[in-house]
């Protein structure tokens, strides 16, 4: 995690070619090209999509409108594929942040992140896809619900996403639940101190599941966006105990994460959406991934100190 955020570390690793060689499992590429074909291949095998354009923490008002170009872009292209649909549970999706946006820009960050999105929602209307906004550290929670509740006024099919990690997150669980929201749950993916999040792995799986338990008995579509066997194996009898079927939620996993498990759930009739990241500032993604597997981890930060 601390290397995700060293500068020297991502200029030695994209040296590298080990770093190519892992982070092609996770990032199927830096072009749309290459990103498309990864995802008619996912679609081919009965599996939903939800693309991410890579990049966050933007700093300046030209890069927001770059991204904002691209994920239209982007949807122009899907749009061209014969499976958009507009009614029922969408199977093309794009991910989201809002700090890719410009929200994290001094002046009116905030106004220019919601006019971004709400192009990027209007024009994913158009085309028959879904948006998702997507989490990112504790500090920007507020302002990304905020944004998402005002975009759900005119896109009620909006998903956002919820960090089960964080100890608001039930309470945010609660509201979102109650007005039928689609949310992603995550474990999350950040270094958060202990003043906000559980730290221990078995707090975070429990109020992962307390979480989750929430959203099922609401109104809303759940989406257990997580590779825990221990979670995968409570959804069941959840689903059971509020009354929902297979069509009344998914699970989500990351592109190349556990393809054997995605492919086995998908073909005992769940919904399974793949979120496939792609572009070029593909570094700090990629160390998060590496920092969910320890073995990778260590293989390729043995490769990185000894180049």
């Amino acid at each position: 995690m601390a290397a995700s955020r060293s500068h020297r570390f991502e200029h030695a690793a994209e040296r590298l070619t080990i770093t190519r060689k892992v982070r092609d499992r996770f990032v199927p590429g830096a072009t749309q090209h290459r990103v498309l074909d990864s995802a008619a291949a996912l679609r081919d095998s009965g599996r939903l999509i939800s693309i991410d354009y890579l990049g966050e923490q933007v700093t300046d008002a030209v890069g927001a409108k770059a991204t904002t170009t691209a994920y239209l872009d982007l949807l122009d292209a899907l749009g061209r594929r014969a499976d958009a649909a507009h009614e029922g549970v969408r199977p093309l999706e794009v991910s989201l942040k809002l700090s890719a946006l410009g929200q994290a820009l001094n002046r009116d960050g905030e106004k220019i992140a919601l006019a971004h999105a709400h192009r990027i929602c209007a024009r994913a209307e158009q085309i028959g896809a879904w948006v998702t906004v997507d989490a990112e550290d504790h500090t920007t929670t507020d302002s990304t619900l905020s944004i998402a509740a005002e975009l759900r006024t005119d896109f009620p099919w909006l998903g956002v996403v919820l960090q089960a990690y964080l100890w608001r997150t039930l309470g945010d669980c609660e509201q979102l639940a109650e007005s039928g929201a689609r949310v992603r749950l995550c474990k999350g993916a950040y270094d958060e101190p202990a003043s906000v999040a559980h730290r221990n792995a078995a707090a975070v799986t429990a109020a992962y599941l307390r979480c989750l338990r929430v959203l099922m008995a609401g109104p809303g579509y759940p989406m257990v966006a997580s590779h825990d066997p221990v979670i995968i194996d409570a959804v069941p009898a959840l689903a059971r105990e509020t009354g929902r079927a297979t069509a009344d939620f998914e699970y989500q996993m990351l592109y190349g994460v556990r393809d054997p498990e995605q492919r086995r759930l998908a073909a005992a009739g769940n919904r399974v959406r793949v979120y496939v990241p792609f572009g070029t500032q593909w570094y700090g993604y990629f160390m998060r991934r590496l920092a969910e597997r320890p073995a990778n981890l260590t293989f390729f930060m043995r490769a990185l100190v000894e180049s």
